[in-house]
């Protein structure tokens, strides 16, 4: 028997000094942004002397976006495509090879907020939920164990870990002195979560965090995560390859191809008006309920390219239907794509949506007003 969800808010072992959590920049401000994030990994082997310079797999290659407050982005692609290493990055596990990271107006890692505090508003999610968990630890031990490092009281902490079992639906009676082996995917998950939330966290990256669960209890984590979300006031970067969960929980979504942003804009919009060929392709591989509606020739052949040596100019364009000459010549640029109206602002890196890039569906260069 789940317990319900508890609304009593949780004691800040914070009272009495400066929030490190406070809302700095206000609604306005984005709480992170993604400037120019690269991840390159060096090969083991070297190419041999005078071959140019050792080769790396391009993870992640000049990524740029935005998560506002209390908002879901939820992020899409192809297995490779850099979601997971995007999440890494964000949370710090890995080094950047460039770019930064800006936590509500300020630079992670510098000496306006260091690695420590930026770790305490920021928690992750994985997707193993046994790997995650100790199984020489109880679960209210684990729960505690981060509160404790940040100089929380013991006891202070296994009473958080305690309301946050409950939060979660596990009753603390039943559930605290359990280990990890003793609870099913779905509950574990679910202790996964409360760990997550016992720093008090303001950013959750929930990396494939429901893709090993059950429909009948991913639900049930869903709408958990929904209600957290709303009680905590939590922000989200929702990282899935189910697109009906995608789209069901995100308020926005960002679509990665080998280790790039395609697109990126509000989610009934993006499903509904998807402007990238590949989010089409990606968008009309989901599987339908309607026995009229299947899917006769596949959406998208072959496999994405070695991200070692990566096509030039667009990325995708070796399997774009749309693709002409140009594509494999030019790099496309982010630009601004309108469906229908000006709420429905989309951000698109394809030719055939850039102004006078010279695409023979591209549109042409606006008249700049003398």
């Amino acid at each position: 028997m789940i317990a319900p969800l508890h609304t009593k808010p949780l004691p800040d072992p914070h009272d009495g000094e400066p929030d490190a959590n406070a809302d700095i920049g206000g609604p306005a401000q984005p709480l992170l942004s993604i400037r120019g994030l690269v991840k390159h990994f060096p090969l083991k082997q070297p190419m041999l002397p005078g071959r140019g310079p050792a080769p790396v797999v391009r993870a992640v290659d000049g990524v740029d976006f935005s998560v506002l407050k209390g908002e879901t982005l939820g992020v899409v692609g192809e297995s490779g495509c850099g979601k997971s290493t995007t999440a890494r990055l964000l949370m710090q596990l890995i080094e950047p090879t460039a770019g930064e990271v800006v936590f509500d107006g300020r630079v992670v890692g510098s000496r306006d907020l260091s690695l420590k505090e930026f770790r305490r508003q920021v928690q992750m999610v994985f997707q193993d939920s046994y790997a995650s968990l100790n199984p020489r630890l109880t679960l209210e031990d684990s729960i505690a164990f981060g509160p404790t490092v940040h100089g929380v009281s013991r006891r202070e902490a296994m009473t958080r870990a305690h309301e946050l079992l409950a939060r979660v639906g596990l009753e603390p009676a039943r559930f605290a002195g359990r280990y990890p082996h003793e609870l099913s995917g779905g509950q574990r998950q679910r202790v996964n979560i409360a760990r997550a939330l016992a720093l008090q966290p303001r950013l959750l990256i929930l990396d494939e965090a429901v893709s090993a669960l059950d429909k009948s209890v991913e639900a049930q984590v869903l709408n958990l995560l929904m209600d957290l979300k709303q009680d905590f006031g939590l922000t989200y970067v929702f990282i899935s390859h189910d697109l009906h969960v995608v789209r069901y929980i995100s308020d926005r979504v960002m679509v990665m191809y080998l280790g790039q942003v395609a697109e990126i804009g509000a989610a009934e919009a993006l499903f509904d008006t998807p402007a990238h060929p590949y989010t089409r392709a990606l968008l009309g591989s989901m599987p339908s309920m309607d026995p009229d509606a299947r899917t006769s020739e596949p959406p998208l052949a072959g496999d994405p390219p070695n991200p070692i040596n990566p096509p030039s100019g667009c990325r995708f364009h070796p399997r774009c239907a749309d693709a002409v000459p140009l594509c494999s010549q030019r790099a496309p640029q982010p630009v601004q794509w309108q469906a229908g109206q000006a709420s429905d602002m989309h951000r698109v890196a394809c030719l055939m949506h850039e102004p006078g890039s010279g695409h023979p569906r591209a549109a042409a260069p606006q008249e700049v007003a003398a």
